[in-house]
């Protein structure tokens, strides 16, 4: 929850300093501001689009939008157009449906969260292409976003809260591109582990012009019994020069 704050106030402190420069802000400038939370480019990409929504220009980079793919495409406007038929807020609405969620308000937090639905494609499109499927990134936020909602009440402003939910559901789609990156090697590992099996299984068997017991081959590898099996198992028992 700190880091949540610190987002929401160091969010809010650079849309101050903004406003006295003209409405103008600096790449660097934003960089400095938000370098104790060492944000990454897809979340400091989404601070200069909400900075730019609030009719402050920065002065970015190339956008580090990845293109999506045509079945990725056609979801985001599927998904987009089901959004269309979410009710319009006004300004003074807006303001009063964060200070009652930020109270607690249970009705006041679901209107809430129709409000912020249409952000959260904004956000998952500056993560596509890292590994995680559009519609997963989407679905990770919005939940995140049902979560967000009730944990507002540390929000000090109107402001702070907005932040706080922007950090709340963009964390959670950087978790999960991290999970997929830790399975993706867990992944590549197992495959490494029963590709080395298998190769030790045929050299043996081409030596003994026979498939080959797990028993032989640990004595001829050193490996365990108990660590083959697992393997070959694990394969779903198709190591063609083994058997069991």
């Amino acid at each position: 929850m700190e880091r949540e704050i610190l987002f929401a106030k160091t969010l809010e402190q650079v849309k101050k300093q903004g406003r006295t420069q003209g409405n103008r802000i600096s790449k660097e400038q934003v960089r400095e501001a938000f370098a104790p939370l060492a944000l990454d480019e897809g979340q400091l990409s989404l601070v200069y689009d909400y900075l730019e929504k609030h009719q402050i220009g920065v002065d970015k980079e190339a956008s580090v939008e990845t293109e999506l793919t045509a079945e990725e495409t056609d979801y985001l406007q599927e998904y987009l157009a089901s959004l269309k038929e979410l009710t319009e807020i006004t300004g003074g609405e807006r303001e009063a449906v964060f200070l009652s969620s930020m109270a607690g308000d249970l009705s006041a937090q679901k209107r809430l969260m129709e409000v912020f639905l249409p952000k959260v494609p904004e956000m998952a499109r500056i993560y596509a292409g890292q590994g995680v499927y559009l519609e997963d990134l989407i679905g990770q936020g919005n939940m995140a976003l049902s979560e967000g909602v009730s944990m507002l009440g540390a929000a000090e402003s109107v402001q702070d809260a907005e932040g706080m939910l922007a950090w709340i559901i963009m964390d959670s789609m950087e978790k999960l591109i991290a999970e997929g990156v830790t399975n993706r090697s867990a992944d590549r590992k197992l495959e490494d582990r029963v590709n080395h099996i298998a190769d030790k299984a045929r050299e043996l068997a081409e030596d003994l012009r026979r498939k080959v017991t797990v028993k032989e081959l640990a004595e001829e590898t050193g490996i365990p019994e108990e660590e083959i099996r697992d393997v070959y198992r694990i394969s779903g028992y198709v190591i063609e020069d083994l058997e069991d």
